[in-house]
């Protein structure tokens, strides 16, 4: 497997051989860098740890400045691990990544933070119907859950009821999303689909070999 971290740019549209115009999603992959290589010998197990965007000295800690020096790189704001990777294809500490490791066609996985909605109530959280009219005295009734158990037994309320509650910002992965382009001189893929996330929220992409 071979990923970078990269930054939701936008959507766009593109038109294919057949003329079919096709949503697709920009994103800005890297450049990234290795900052750390992880062995079964020191470790435990094996990964590659690559950092992505520039983060000022004055908000990186002291721990983190000497992370980023051993590696012979400047102060980065996202780190994240990869722990499976194609053989024969090693990476050295302070190897910067891009978009070349991609090619067109393709497909890949793409993992973000879904858009945060705040607290919901049931028709917009789980899609209830509600009463849909206002007969028999139900006036106040239009989106409300209904009964959430019964009394007597079992006296309490099952985990997992849906009800109203926060929504939204939830870890989402995005499973074989096909690769429409690559601009190498601007670090852009144009991914075929929705990615998870709003604009400029950092996702990570992903290549199963």
């Amino acid at each position: 497997m071979s990923g970078l971290i990269g930054k939701k740019i936008g959507m766009t549209s593109i038109f294919d051989e057949s003329g079919k115009n096709i949503p697709c999603t920009v994103i800005e992959a890297g450049p990234c860098v290795v900052t750390q290589i992880r062995t079964k010998e020191k470790d435990g197990y094996e990964a590659i740890q690559i950092a992505y965007e520039d983060k000022k000295d004055k908000h990186t800690t002291s721990a983190l400045k000497g992370h980023f020096a051993k590696a012979g790189v400047t102060p980065k704001k996202i780190v994240r691990e990869f722990s499976r990777f194609e053989e024969g294809h090693r990476k050295e500490l302070g190897q910067e990544l891009g978009v070349d490791i991609f090619e067109e066609g393709e497909f890949i996985d793409v993992v973000g933070t879904s858009k945060g909605k705040g607290f919901q109530g049931v028709v917009k959280r789980h899609n209830f119907r509600g009463v849909n009219d206002q007969t028999h005295g139900q006036h106040n009734r239009l989106r409300a859950p209904g009964s959430i158990g019964a009394s007597s037994y079992p006296s309490r309320v099952f985990k997992g009821m849906r009800m109203a509650g926060r929504t939204g910002g939830n870890r989402v992965k995005m499973i074989n999303l096909q690769i429409m382009k690559i601009i190498p001189e601007k670090n852009l893929i144009v991914v075929k689909g929705a990615v998870p996330g709003p604009k400029n929220s950092y996702i990570i992409i992903e290549r199963w070999s």
